[in-house]
């Protein structure tokens, strides 16, 4: 029994929780946690899967049928019974996770776990997390059929909601004692800020702005440049972009703010990002296209996905979905299958405020001023008093950085201008996804698509494999947003956006393939600017080295290739270091290590001792390489992998390889040794205290419940290899959050797992059921249910009544 295990950790004493690494509570009233007839005793009891249940609004009966792995299968008579039935089914098994995460999009935590919650909820609503998801109301307003269907959804979770008693909360009510309150379409839209936050949410602006402050424009632009001298771009070079007629933004005359910025907020997660591919029917063994998704995402309990069957007369729809938003988001239909990755495209821009005088009332803008909004954002705490926050608000977006908020001129700020406020009806997209029945369907549907910008991977029935970089783009003068901008000049504004038809994209390239893993998405030949912020250059040469190689792929194929392991990184970078390195004068433990790395064949798999020796050595070199970047009270960021390594091979003997600290001048055949006997002594020092250890115990991978400091719900030590450098990024508590492969038969047959289970009930088998078969490579066979009355598979049938 799952909760007798936590209470006794509980040990009828306090419970602590942590919720974002921040201690943030207290337990609730023991009496209440423990009481039997409503605490937590009743979360014990088995999902309700079987019957009839009446509902009212909806207009005909809606069949739920539930296979093995508790995976419903809906279906409806029509779109808003659907999406209503969508909203039930999904409230009854994940309540807690969709609205926990409006909670913390919406900056509203301190409410539920207290004032350690508040300067995470200060950040949040002074990015304009509120803001922004009521702008995509807006948006949704102009659309009545999507405004429909949300409305629908909405009813949908708060008939569920209404129908439960108190002992039927999930346990984290009980935990943190509250109640769950109605669901409403700002929540919807504050769940797509939450993904828009995660994806399109980072940007090093800042920390450029003091690197190129310190190190000056030449030095700068050797250490970020906007390509790498190896691209093998989303969109294939040889693309003909001579149809695009609208120019760039022409740059304008303009000088750098080269402020010194202290610190920065809190970002999302670096390596949030996927992989994606389809072949074409000529490279196929059974000559129909074949497509593949993996979103890399934090790896949490209950999982970020929902999988779900939704099928109307109209359209018959599989895949996975986002537990609080309407549709499939990943997966695929009758006619098509779609997935998505991350395009990473530089979309949030700061801009330096000069107010007028400390009432902020107006902000200088051309030759003259322009009047702010202010928005007073009231932060309930939990047991304690309010806490009020005034945001002052520009043409650029919210001032983030002021007096009161990390800043210390009572006349000067930076405002964020960022994608995430303008606005978009990002449910309209995936809707019309999941109807779409061919090439054109799925451009259709796309198009008007606002943001996180995406790469929408496709593959048809009839044959058509695509791949677009779809999002609401800003035409960007050459140079614009890397560094703060002066936000008094009106050129320096975002002047419009690049028409959609000339976002980038391909439709059955020659090669046979289309593929993306967020690297760089074009060469230099397209005409528009894009700020290389940050574009991975390891995984997707893996992706297409692979797939360039084979003439006919197949199934197993594409399950090799989502859980490879190989780094290509440790495989271009460690042979030259040890090539180069000094070994004249090692100890017999550093000849131990160095024997080791050069036995070792570049993969992470679970058993080897090479990947956590070398992880040590790359980090422990970068660190020495780049000692420049550590300057006390300046944010600063390191270059990337890759142009480290271009720096390390190609300019063994530039200044930054020297030292500071030291009086020597070293060069990167000197970092090499300096590192490598760093490492070894830092392996010696572990082993002799807790022995040998391979890959697996040094990685450790986790996968935690929300509520971080919950061991009973969290699942620890996971038997899976990979890298965030690897096909497979798998990380300590990060990586492939679902692996999907479709094969474009009629119907299609598809493969997928994730590493969760169905059920948001730490105390229900279904909650992570799925994790040692994903762990271990392993896929399940979806059913996809064809005839909802010859539903072989199945293990129990719902009915949804209309009351």
């Amino acid at each position: 029994m799952k909760y007798f295990k936590f209470v006794v950790s509980l040990g009828f004493a306090s419970l602590i929780i942590y919720v974002l690494s921040i201690k943030i509570g207290s337990a609730p009233p023991t009496g209440k946690f423990l009481n039997p007839a409503q605490g937590i005793w009743q979360n014990e009891k088995t999902e309700s899967i079987k019957g009839d249940i009446q509902i009212d609004g909806l207009l005909d009966e809606v069949t739920v049928h539930y296979d093995e792995y508790l995976i419903p299968h809906i279906f409806a008579q029509n779109e808003t019974d659907l999406y209503r039935a969508q909203g039930y089914i999904t409230a009854k098994h994940r309540l807690w996770q969709m609205d926990f995460q409006t909670y913390a999009a919406a900056g509203r935590l301190a409410e539920i776990i207290g004032e350690g919650a508040v300067n995470h909820d200060r950040e949040e609503r002074r990015r304009g997390m509120g803001y922004g998801a009521e702008q995509a109301i807006l948006k949704m307003q102009d659309d009545p059929e999507t405004l429909g269907y949300l409305e629908a959804y909405q009813d949908g979770v708060n008939d569920y909601i209404m129908s439960m008693n108190e002992s039927d909360f999930p346990v984290e009510y009980k935990l943190l004692d509250y109640a769950p309150e109605p669901w409403t379409m700002k929540k919807t839209a504050l769940l797509l800020m939450y993904m828009t936050k995660d994806l399109a949410g980072s940007d090093d602006d800042l920390e450029y702005t003091n690197a190129i402050r310190l190190f000056g424009k030449e030095r700068f632009d050797l250490l970020f440049p906007d390509f790498f001298d190896v691209n093998d771009p989303v969109i294939p070079k040889d693309t003909d972009w001579s149809y695009i007629d609208v120019p760039i933004t022409e740059a304008p005359n303009h000088e750098l703010v080269l402020d010194s910025i202290a610190e920065t907020i809190t970002k999302p997660h670096p390596d949030n990002g996927s992989n994606n591919w389809a072949i074409s029917g000529s490279k196929s063994y059974s000559g129909k296209p074949i497509l593949a998704n993996d979103p890399h995402l934090g790896l949490n309990l209950p999982s970020i996905w929902f999988v779900m069957q939704l099928s109307t007369p109209g359209h018959n729809t599989f895949g996975a979905t986002l537990p609080g938003a309407l549709g499939v988001i990943s997966g695929f239909n009758t006619n098509i299958a779609w997935g998505e990755t991350n395009a990473t495209r530089d979309a949030l821009d700061w801009y330096k405020i000069e107010f007028k005088d400390e009432n902020r009332t107006e902000y200088k803008y051309g030759d003259g001023y322009k009047p702010t909004k202010f928005r007073v954002e009231e932060i309930k705490v939990k047991g304690k008093a309010t806490v009020l926050d005034t945001v002052v608000y520009t043409h650029h977006g919210p001032v983030v950085y002021d007096k009161n908020f990390k800043g210390d001129n009572p006349r000067q700020g930076y405002a964020m201008k960022w994608i995430g406020h303008v606005g978009g009806n990002n449910q309209r997209p995936f809707i019309a996804l999941n109807k779409a029945r061919n090439y054109d369907d799925y451009l259709n549907a796309i198009k008007d698509y606002t943001a996180p910008a995406q790469n929408f991977v496709f593959a048809s029935t009839e044959g058509d494999i695509a791949l677009w970089i779809q999002g609401k783009l800003p035409n960007k003068w050459k140079g614009q947003g890397k560094f703060l901008m002066d936000g008094s000049n009106p050129e320096n504004d975002w002047q419009s956006f690049i028409p959609q038809p000339f976002n980038a994209h391909t439709k059955n390239p020659g090669r046979g393939f289309v593929s993306s893993a967020n690297q760089h998405p074009v060469d230099p030949s397209y005409p528009y600017f894009v700020f290389n912020d940050g574009y991975e250059a390891y995984r997707n040469r893996v992706i297409n080295n692979f797939l360039s190689s084979k003439e006919t792929i197949g199934i197993q194929d594409f399950k090799d290739l989502q859980n490879n392991n190989y780094n290509l990184l440790a495989a271009e970078m460690l042979p030259y270091m040890l090539e180069k390195m000094d070994t004249s004068n090692l100890s017999e433990y550093e000849k131990q290590l160095l024997e080791i790395l050069k036995q070792w064949d570049y993969s992470y798999t679970i058993d080897e001792a090479g990947p956590g020796r070398w992880d040590s050595w790359w980090y422990r070199l970068c660190n020495i390489t780049w000692d420049e970047f550590k300057v006390e009270n300046t944010a600063m960021d390191r270059p990337f992998d890759y142009q480290t390594t271009y720096m390390l091979r190609h300019k063994g003997d530039d200044p930054f390889m020297d030292i500071a600290d030291t009086p020597e001048k070293e060069t990167a055949k000197d970092l090499f040794l300096i590192s490598f006997k760093e490492t070894a002594k830092a392996y010696k020092e572990w082993e002799a205290e807790n022995g040998t250890f391979n890959w697996n115990k040094e990685k450790g991978v986790f996968i935690g419940h929300l509520l971080q400091a919950l061991p009973a719900f969290s699942r620890f030590d996971i038997p899976i290899g990979g890298d965030g450098n690897a096909v497979n990024a798998v990380k300590k508590n990060h990586g492939p959050s679902w692996r999907m492969i479709v094969e474009m038969s009629s119907p299609p047959k598809a493969l997928g797992i994730y590493p969760g289970g169905q059920s948001g009930n730490p105390g229900s088998k279904y909650y992570d059921n799925l994790i040692d078969d994903w762990a271990a490579g392993k896929y399940l066979d979806l059913l996809f249910i064809q005839d909802k009355n010859n539903p072989n598979g199945i293990i129990s049938t719902q009915t949804l009544i209309p009351e």
